[in-house]
């Protein structure tokens, strides 16, 4: 019980308010350790005043921080958009994801300058439209071109691994063989259907036979220059060198007759491919702004005239037409070779029977493997052979040639 008033007594001085009997005095004693019994849990209005502050600064800081996680920009504000118009600015969310995608439009920029430093083909367009958008000038003076203004040939612009002459190779030809180890950059055969002639040309890398098919500037890099290349940059320049929109293979000697000619003077011997041929030429000339003369023009106009639906290429190699079309050429060619081979045959038969007929005509007959026996026809025959006179026991002699009997046929005046 000792330790019972003592623990009261102790909860009791907690409280600076004494409880007070019915009859005004003092609890103490028992009394005051009952009430301490009974009293216990019960707080005092310190504590309730103590536990108060704290949950109200508890709050505070709850508000403060909820409020602190909000930018700015979290809250509605009112702004005006490009085209005058107010928007307003949602969640933070909202706020974060236009900087996001304005990044994006910014890192995707410099491709599309890239791209844009030398222009756009046009492609897809009406050729005819596109060379009338082309300026119409004289040829610039030929003076400082070499083609070392072009960089060094078939460089690998494009970081394949492959120069640029293989890229195309690879792209034109069909059967395509590779040399092992070199990651396919390197071709070794392939067929060709040459859009320029329209022959099929079976390619063999080689020193005396990789000639056979060459790679060519559809705008001849000469001209190029004469046209306003001379005012491209040295990596433009570099990059129309090795555009394979600007690169077909092709026969070999075609492009050795085409040499830096424009369109004023040499188009490919396959007319069916003139008209393709011609829309790459503006669409490389539009791509780099360079400008055609008037006689290029006007051949231009000539060959777009019949087919005035042609429109620029938008990409490089042959159309999937022009394909068509030189395919069908070089069967054709194909069946007029072998036409012409099989009327050549027939002609040197014709030439070797007609020979042996008028051989026979004057000697007939056949001789065994030693020569012995020979037969004539008659003594006009033996005299052709430069046999008469014949003697019995020769080859070619018999009765019925030696009229008189005496030994001697075909003598010379009988």
């Amino acid at each position: 019980m000792a330790r019972k008033s003592s623990r009261s007594s102790s909860r009791g001085t907690s409280d600076p308010t004494p409880f007070m009997s019915p009859n005004g005095g003092r609890r103490g004693g028992s009394n005051g350790g009952s009430h301490g019994k009974h009293g216990k849990g019960k707080l005092t209005g310190k504590q309730i005043l103590l536990i108060v502050i704290a949950a109200f600064v508890v709050l505070c800081l709850i508000a403060q921080c909820s409020g602190g996680s909000k930018s700015p920009s979290s809250q509605p504000t009112t702004t005006q958009s490009a085209s005058g118009e107010p928007t307003a600015s949602g969640s933070s969310s909202a706020a974060s994801a236009a900087p996001s995608e304005s990044a994006s439009d910014t890192q995707s920029a410099p491709s599309q300058t890239d791209t844009a430093q030398t222009g756009s083909t046009d492609g897809g367009n009406l050729a005819q439209t596109v060379l009338d958008e082309l300026a119409v000038q004289d040829p610039a003076s030929k003076a400082g071109y070499s083609r070392d203004q072009f960089g060094a040939a078939w460089s690998d612009v494009d970081h394949n691994g492959c120069d640029t002459r293989n890229d195309i190779l690879k792209r034109d030809m069909t059967n395509v063989t590779f040399k092992d180890n070199t990651h396919d950059c390197v071709v070794l055969t392939g067929t060709l259907n040459d859009p320029y002639t329209g022959k099929t040309i079976a390619f063999e890398r080689g020193q005396d036979t990789s000639k056979a098919v060459q790679i060519d500037h559809v705008v001849a890099l000469s001209n190029a220059w004469q046209t306003g290349a001379q005012n491209l940059s040295a990596d433009q320049r570099l990059q129309l060198a090795n555009d394979p929109y600007n690169l077909l293979a092709v026969d070999g000697p075609a492009n050795q007759e085409k040499s830096d000619s424009d369109a004023a003077s040499w188009l490919p011997s396959n007319t069916a491919f003139d008209c393709e041929y011609v829309a790459r030429q503006i669409g490389v000339k539009h791509k780099y702004a360079l400008w055609v003369t008037a006689g290029e023009k006007s051949a231009m106009q000539t060959v777009l005239a019949t087919c005035p639906s042609q429109s620029v290429p938008t990409d490089g190699g042959v159309s999937d037409g022009a394909k068509a079309a030189t395919q069908q050429l070089a069967a054709q060619n194909s069946a007029a070779q072998q036409s012409a081979a099989q009327d050549s045959a027939a002609q040197d038969s014709a030439a070797q029977s007609q020979a042996t007929q008028d051989s026979q005509a004057q000697v007939t007959g056949s001789s065994s493997s030693d020569g012995s026996d020979v037969y004539y026809k008659n003594c006009s025959a033996a005299r052709a052979a430069g046999k008469a006179p014949l003697y019995a026991g020769q080859p070619g002699y018999r009765a019925g040639l030696d009229r008189d009997n005496d030994g001697v046929a075909c003598e010379t005046g009988k």
